[in-house]
């Protein structure tokens, strides 16, 4: 289970990267596929081993998107800009279909329902040759970036990127700048509130052009259109964004008032045409399984001759009530769901391998690439995973390989190619020691990914954990990014915490406008920023400091139980200094392993870290420059458990456990002690019997729907 568990968390990680590397820098590392594969992994690991998920890393797993960019205003987005489930096989597309069928408690066999609600959304059809028992809208899966365009009584109000999907970057002005994009609807029956969402997207030939003038003079290539079209969008002068010539597609809703008259996805593209947006033609509806698949491979086949990158087709329930009712798993719409294309395959040659070192120590081999295009996009990396990969693959530096691209910049190599290996071939050995600290390279309870033991004496490392502090989750200081940060380190201005906080009075505003990129201004906004940041609570500072294994969800737990600073800290240093032997066995251990969602491997990073004399400097340093704000316990239904046992009346047990979530509740799949609230319905069984015998708060149906009605 440790192993299973250290794979997560490592998943995890790598998740919250390329996240970021995707939808903040515009520059990811891997392919679609290649991310595609983490969550799937993951999905399966949630799948076969629910118990090890704790909120920490169902936060972390539930996470959409990243963050917004600091230069941008932001925007709340009144409904979520969620992401989509995939699908790779007409096997995926029969299980959504299946799993949407159990959830609104359809019986095939009777042609009839295991409750009465909303019989109306259906009709009758017989099985035959896996009819569908509603019909499913099938659209192009544009690579782009995604937008959200609110309309008031007509007239354009915002538009917003997705960002993390709840709070979007407001890119108005330069949305303004897309050709075609309304500024006001056409038509009549105008509606008080509509929101349009879509995607932004550059053509393969306006890319191509961008590219060849960038190159001329001297300026940014572009990885591919995906990336040039999210560049062009985040423009600080919009007249830039203008000349870019980005075009959109409109395809969904978001907010709209209750004017706004709609029944079905077909429908709304018909409404969105005639209020004047663009709409992607391949759109078409399917009643069964085979029109499905077929449509895939249609669109499969012509998509090379379209003038946008696509990366699949979307299926959604094409009824909206339908989908209402069908609602939303953590981070995706439970009545959709993308079925990605096979991607674009190439041959070329490894020229050389080199490591790169994470912020964990994680080391990670990438294969350095003869140059290739592949649809449009010249590729020259591709992440190795591991050493495991690199043996299972048999995979040797000058080696001429099969890669395939899914619209990234960083390739996936798929095979080498033994009919062209010369003799020249060299097989990649990891070294004994880190490339960057000369640190022994080591392996933890057979986890597939060797780590740097140098920890914060590993500048590498060091860097990654000072940028964690800074970044949006932990002190947020505005105008200290990643590059940034980078900068201050090369130059030696930055090499711990605390070194942030007296950056003002090592280094004068004039002596910092000199640098290059920085003003008068800037200098000053950047102490100010600093500075407003001396003051944080210790839940935050607790995440900040970049314990491994510690997220947002797991900090709040600490600094609930600990409180105060002090206390958190005077416990684990203690902890520190006692024997591994008997650790265990101390007061202190068995107070925290009773911190409920903690486990022990999270306690023990903890422990190392405090073990670690440069990581106890850092806090110490950092601690005398701030002031650590006591932890505020508020009371809150959030994370109580519950559990439903028997038939409800009035819904499917999946429906109760879905309005559950959305009011924040934890269900639960067995009873014990600490469960909180215990639902019963008929045939309630064994587990009713024991909620009694625990002495637990039971509710019956009518009381569970009031309280749900209350919060």
């Amino acid at each position: 289970m440790l192993n299973i568990e250290s794979e997560l968390i490592t998943l995890l990680e790598k998740v919250k990267y390329h996240d970021e590397k995707y939808h903040m820098s515009d520059s990811p590392e891997i392919t679609d596929q290649e991310y595609d594969n983490l969550r799937k992994r993951i999905d399966e690991i949630k799948r076969d081993n629910p118990e090890i998920f704790t909120e920490d890393l169902l936060n972390s797993y539930n996470q959409i998107g990243a963050k917004t960019l600091e230069i941008f205003s932001k925007i709340h987005h009144t409904k979520p800009m969620l992401s989509l489930a995939n699908a790779f096989s007409k096997d995926d597309i029969n299980d959504f279909i299946k799993k949407i069928e159990r959830f609104i408690g359809v019986d095939k066999k009777e042609e009839s329902y295991t409750n009465n609600l909303q019989q109306d959304l259906f009709k009758s059809i017989k099985n035959n040759d896996l009819k569908l028992q509603f019909d499913i809208f099938c659209e192009l899966k544009i690579d782009g970036l995604s937008f959200s365009a609110r309309y008031e009584n007509g007239l354009l109000k915002y538009v917003a990127t997705r960002g993390d999907g709840y709070v979007g970057e407001d890119v108005t002005n330069n949305a303004r700048m897309i050709g075609n994009f309304p500024q006001r609807l056409k038509g009549d029956n105008i509606p008080k509130i509509l929101e349009v969402r879509g995607e932004i997207y550059m053509s393969k030939s306006d890319f191509l052009k961008l590219n060849e003038h960038n190159n001329i003079n001297n300026k940014k290539i572009f990885a591919n259109p995906r990336n040039a079209a999210a560049g062009s969008l985040r423009q600080l002068d919009c007249k830039i964004t203008k000349e870019r010539k980005l075009k959109y597609f409109a395809y969904s809703l978001g907010d709209y008032s209750d004017d706004f008259n709609c029944e079905n996805q077909q429908e709304l593209y018909k409404i969105l045409k005639e209020y004047g947006f663009n709409i992607e033609e391949n759109a078409r509806l399917c009643k069964n399984i085979d029109q499905i698949i077929s449509n895939y491979n249609n669109l499969s086949n012509k998509r090379f001759n379209l003038d946008y990158d696509v990366d699949g087709i979307v299926y959604k329930i094409n009824c909206f009530k339908l989908q209402k009712r069908l609602g939303f798993i953590a981070r995706s719409p439970r009545w959709a769901i993308a079925h990605k294309f096979e991607s674009e395959k190439g041959v070329t040659k490894i020229n050389d391998i080199i490591l790169q070192v994470g912020r964990t120590g994680a080391i990670t081999p990438v294969a350095i690439l003869e140059p290739v295009n592949i649809g449009g996009v010249i590729v020259s990396r591709a992440t190795l995973h591991n050493q495991d990969e690199i043996q299972k693959k048999d995979i040797r530096i000058n080696d001429i390989v099969r890669i395939q691209r899914a619209g990234d910049v960083i390739p996936q190599i798929i095979e080498i190619l033994p009919d062209e290996r010369k003799h020249d071939s060299v097989i990649f050995k990891y070294p004994s020691n880190c490339p960057i600290c000369s640190s022994k390279i080591i392996q933890h309870n057979n986890d597939v990914v060797l780590r740097c033991s140098g920890g914060l004496d590993c500048s590498a490392q060091l860097l990654e954990t000072i940028k964690h502090f800074v970044s949006k989750d932990a002190f947020d200081i505005a105008g200290l990014g990643k590059k940034q940060v980078e900068n201050f380190f090369d130059e030696g201005l930055i090499r711990e915490f605390a070194d942030i906080f007296q950056l003002e009075k090592r280094n004068s505003i004039i002596q910092l406008e000199q640098k290059e990129g920085w003003g008068d201004k800037s200098a000053s906004n950047l102490f100010t920023a600093i500075n407003d940041k001396r003051e944080i609570q210790l839940d935050r500072f607790i995440y900040s400091i970049g314990i491994r294994h510690i997220g947002q969800t797991s900090a709040k737990l600490l600094a609930g139980y600990y409180i105060k600073f002090e206390n958190f800290y005077d416990n684990f240093v203690k902890l520190s200094k006692i024997d591994d032997e008997i650790i265990e066995e101390s007061t202190i251990f068995k107070d925290i392993i009773n911190i409920d969602q903690l486990g022990s491997k999270m306690i023990y990073a903890i422990i190392e870290f405090f073990k670690d004399d440069r990581s106890l400097k850092m806090i110490d340093n950092v601690a005398k420059e701030l002031d650590i704000k006591d932890y505020n316990l508020k009371s809150n239904i959030s994370y109580k458990t519950i559990i439903f046992t028997g038939t409800l009346s009035s819904m499917t047990r999946m429906e109760a456990k879905k309005r559950a979530e959305d009011i924040n509740f934890k269900v639960v799949s067995s009873i014990s002690k600490k469960t909180d609230y215990v639902v019963v319905g008929e045939n309630s069984g064994s587990k009713l019997k024991k909620a009694q015998e625990l002495n637990l708060n039971i509710l019956n149906e009518q009381q569970w729907l009031e309280l749900c009605n209350s919060i």
